[in-house]
């Protein structure tokens, strides 16, 4: 017979949908119902409308954006013409280098979809939580580096074969 914890925090319907959302983002699987309780008052959602501009590339990182419904295309602006780098559907993140600090965007969002349902939590809110829960802080900096490991994988994966297509020494800079 399992017994029941009366002081164990119940949560609403609501809640409960948000925590299923937010545990199929990579930076917020790792996290308990509790711990993800303290993102849900900041969680803005904003309607983007299509061709509308999530941010540009060299924006300041100022917020974390979840696509909730839509599809998201990431560019990259080369001279006069934007480079496609791929498509974001449901249960993504992106805008991910917002947790770290002084950051700007590498690329641009902009919604390819009819329309794109988009939480949007202030890198405000975040750095508090980072600052009053520690283990918070350290999940999703884990799931963090673990998705920037994967990307450098596939970067790597990439380079090798179309060897030649561009100086991957610059990637990390030039080492003396």
């Amino acid at each position: 017979m399992k017994l029941l914890n009366p002081f164990k925090k119940s949560y609403s319907n609501k809640e409960l949908a948000l925590f299923r959302f937010l545990k199929k983002i990579t930076l917020f699987e790792q996290l308990t119902f509790e711990q993800l309780s303290h993102f849900i008052p900041f969680m803005h959602l904003r309607i983007y409308k299509e061709n509308e501009v999530v941010f540009f590339r060299g924006d300041p990182s100022h917020a974390l954006y979840l696509l909730d419904e839509g599809q998201i295309n990431l560019t990259l602006d080369i001279k006069e013409r934007f480079e496609n780098l791929g498509h974001l559907r449901e249960g993504k993140s992106f805008g991910d280098n917002v947790l770290v600090p002084d950051a700007q965007r590498i690329y641009n969002a902009i919604v390819s979809s009819e329309k794109a349902e988009i939480y949007v939590i202030p890198q405000v809110n975040i750095f508090e939580i980072f600052e009053h829960y520690p283990k918070i802080k350290a999940k999703m900096l884990e799931s963090y580096l673990k998705q920037q490991n994967d990307y450098m994988g596939r970067l790597f994966t990439t380079y090798k074969t179309n060897f030649g297509f561009f100086d991957l020494g610059h990637v990390y800079g030039k080492i003396t």
